[in-house]
């Protein structure tokens, strides 16, 4: 049977032609590019006989090839005849993977050109074969090397990419996690970041604590979207927070200041940012709180959890320059600590209802864990978390716990 345009199927799978290794799974679509009708039928008869599960669709042009390969469903291999109508040489390999840079190609030659096959490999084709001088088993393994040297290259490239998103990665989460600068021995900090598992990548959730000669400040925010974008703009308000507490601005002026950068650095007037601010004064036993469209936070003490959720202010870049934020005082023992953390703690999914582990539950969880001393205490928080959702998809957010004690001298 005569090759036509379109698909058809050949071959049947012959056990002793190719080791396992080398089977590809399923059938192998190729494509082949050749204008002569004779040297298509030699084509179809050697895939018949090689013991190649393939489906083979024929085209007589460059043109033609360039546009089935335009498709979505690109296919395994490409049989590119170097004398077409429309294109000589190796030119054809380069014009083929402009449109597919990844596909296999193997370029037909004539028995006297193996310098323009090896041309072509060097252009970007997995390998070379000359007419009237392949045997079916041939034809059948050059397919099935250049399919899987294909597919390695590819998954080469992904895990070249992966590495590289990595390390991008690493570079935000330095700049989004610091270290904190405090070096008074009675004042605790823990803190915790776990990227969200949906996404993979660093979101704008942010945190810093620093010590100055007034007590120890701190921050939790989270900027609204997932990405690098909105990783670098956390990072952004981070150092921006670090410095003008270094500077000496205090209270809800520095909240202003924030989302006065917040509103020239963003990319889009839709971003915004929840923000929560908490003071440890020196010689004081108190916290001074302040909130941009943050939820509440924790009063952890030994054996006893409280919700504490103060009046609070929009977010910042919601409405800039309103500034309806205050700041208030609470006051503290030397055996309670604070724990602020990001959304992404309590919105994880907990049934098939989609209902959420929510403000409510974790407060419970934070409860059956009250006894725990400080780092224990945050770890149970996320692992809770993590163990309600995991049947539902897992947290899908980033989460970011902070967690602050002064203690007794």
């Amino acid at each position: 049977m005569s090759p036509e345009h379109g698909s058809v199927s050949v071959g049947a799978p012959r056990s002793e032609a190719v080791p396992d290794l080398l089977e590809p799974a399923g059938s192998v679509d190729v494509l082949l590019v050749e204008d002569d009708p004779g040297d298509a039928v030699l084509v179809e008869g050697l895939l018949e006989e090689s013991g190649l599960d393939a489906r083979l669709t024929w085209v007589r042009s460059l043109a033609e090839a360039r546009e089935r390969l335009a498709k979505p469903d690109e296919p395994d291999c490409v049989l590119l005849d170097l004398h077409l109508g429309d294109a000589q040489g190796v030119s054809a390999v380069a014009r083929l993977l402009e449109v597919a840079p990844g596909a296999a190609v193997v370029v037909l030659t004539g028995l006297s050109e193996a310098r323009a096959g090896l041309a072509a490999v060097a252009a970007g084709a997995q390998d070379y074969v000359a007419k009237g001088q392949v045997d079916p088993d041939g034809l059948g393994r050059i397919i099935r090397y250049a399919v899987q040297r294909r597919q390695v290259q590819r998954a080469a490239a992904q895990l070249q990419a992966q590495r590289i998103r990595a390390e991008e990665n690493s570079r935000l989460e330095r700049g989004l996690l610091p270290r904190p600068l405090v070096t008074d021995p009675l004042v605790e900090v823990v803190s915790r970041y776990r990227p969200g598992r949906a996404y993979s990548l660093l979101g704008g959730d942010f945190f810093d604590v620093v010590e100055a000669d007034d007590g120890v400040h701190a921050i939790i925010g989270d900027v609204s979207g997932h990405g690098p974008a909105e990783a670098a703009l956390g990072v952004c308000l981070r150092v921006a927070w670090r410095s003008l507490i270094l500077s000496g601005v205090r209270g809800t002026r520095l909240l202003g200041l924030l989302e006065e950068l917040l509103d020239a650095e963003r990319a889009e007037l839709e971003t915004f940012v929840t923000a929560t601010t908490v003071t440890l004064p020196a010689g004081e036993s108190a916290a001074r709180v302040a909130r941009a469209g943050h939820h509440g936070l924790l009063l952890h003490a030994p054996g006893k959890v409280t919700w504490y959720e103060p009046e609070g202010g929009l977010a910042l870049g919601m409405v800039p320059g309103l500034e309806t934020w205050t700041e208030h005082t609470v006051p503290l023992d030397d055996r309670t600590g604070v724990a602020l953390f990001t959304d992404g703690l309590f919105e994880g999914r907990v049934s098939d209802e989609g209902h959420r582990l929510d403000i409510s539950g974790l407060l419970d969880l934070a409860r059956t864990h009250a006894g725990l001393e400080s780092a224990a205490f945050v770890d149970a928080l996320i692992a809770g978390g993590e163990e309600a959702s995991a049947p539902y998809g897992g947290l899908a957010d980033d989460v970011a716990v902070l967690y602050l004690r002064r203690s007794p001298s």
